[in-house]
């Protein structure tokens, strides 16, 4: 833990500042690509990335079966070799199957699990906190990051429910992708320093950081980790200013990363600048013309750090 942390209790990060939500590389047939799997792994890693979150949204986890999904984390693991937590995503609208999953992620390693809010069957408060108790009870050991993404899932966890399921001494973590600064500061009125929460939206970092997260779940950082990071450290520092220049050169990209569907333009990014990940899987497209015009604009103008 940092000086900074131990002073400040609410700075501490269980998974560090910047975990890359990592997009899962397809072969030209569409087979997971492990290899290239373990080289972007290694490549964040060395560029900034403290944690890497596997097979969540950005890693098309709805499309990957449950072995391909441990062929990739068993890959990554290895390319990493402790120097980088691991983080599972473990979800599922299925509480069954993402105990299951859970457990496994245990099994194989990780260091967390990150918990989506469950999809499509949209459950009340009280049936989100069984799901979440279930799954934490599975795994005891395990520490669990939440995620709320209501765009996605059509149901929001409220904060209220977040404090109840903080008796677990494993649910440690708070992915917040509600798209809203608000949803930071009533997750602190509600939950205290117990809980560490993230940005899940990379142009809201600094903004949230400055309401008590910690740090950022992000896809930019497959492309701009360093810059990320000083980002966050300058925070962390004080050194506000160069935090500010930092967020508004990040914004543009930012942006760009989420004009469609993520992960549509981060792996049409990741393959301008040299790292051919291949086209996601159905029914997600490749990106089109316009898309790629934007993100080569973006790209070309960012200056270097």
């Amino acid at each position: 833990m940092s000086v900074a942390a131990q002073q400040q209790p609410w700075l501490h990060a269980p998974f560090g500042r910047v975990a890359t939500a990592m997009v899962t590389p397809f072969q030209p047939d569409g087979q997971v690509d492990l290899a290239q799997a373990a080289r972007l792994a290694d490549h964040l890693v060395a560029h900034g990335s403290d944690a890497l979150v596997l097979c969540g949204t950005t890693g098309e986890s709805p499309t990957l079966s449950w072995q391909e999904q441990h062929a990739l984390f068993a890959a990554v693991k290895d390319a990493v070799a402790g120097r980088a937590r691991l983080i599972a995503g473990s979800g599922s609208n299925c509480t069954a199957e993402a105990v299951e999953a859970t457990r496994e992620a245990a099994a194989l390693g990780a260091d967390g699990a990150l918990v989506v809010v469950p999809y499509y069957n949209k459950p009340p408060q009280d049936g989100l906190e069984a799901h979440f108790r279930a799954i934490a009870q599975a795994a005891p050991t395990l520490p669990l990051m939440l995620y709320n993404i209501p765009g996605r899932t059509a149901t929001s966890l409220e904060p209220a429910t977040v404090a109840r399921l903080l008796d677990l001494p494993n649910v440690v973590a708070f992915k917040a992708a509600s798209g809203t600064t608000d949803e930071v500061s009533a997750l602190r009125l509600a939950c205290g320093d117990r809980l560490a929460i993230y940005s899940g939206d990379d142009a809201l970092t600094l903004p949230m950081l400055a309401v008590g997260a910690v740090g950022v779940v992000s896809v930019a950082s497959h492309l701009e980790g360093p810059r990320i990071s000083r980002m966050v450290q300058a925070f962390l520092d004080g050194d506000l200013p160069l935090a500010l220049a930092l967020h508004e050169q990040l914004l543009p990209l930012c942006r760009a990363l989420f004009c469609t569907t993520n992960p549509v333009p981060v792996k049409a990014a990741l393959a301008l600048s040299g790292w051919p990940v291949g086209d996601p899987r159905l029914p997600l497209l490749p990106a089109n013309d316009d898309v790629k015009q934007r993100l080569c604009e973006t790209l070309a103008a960012l200056r270097p750090t």
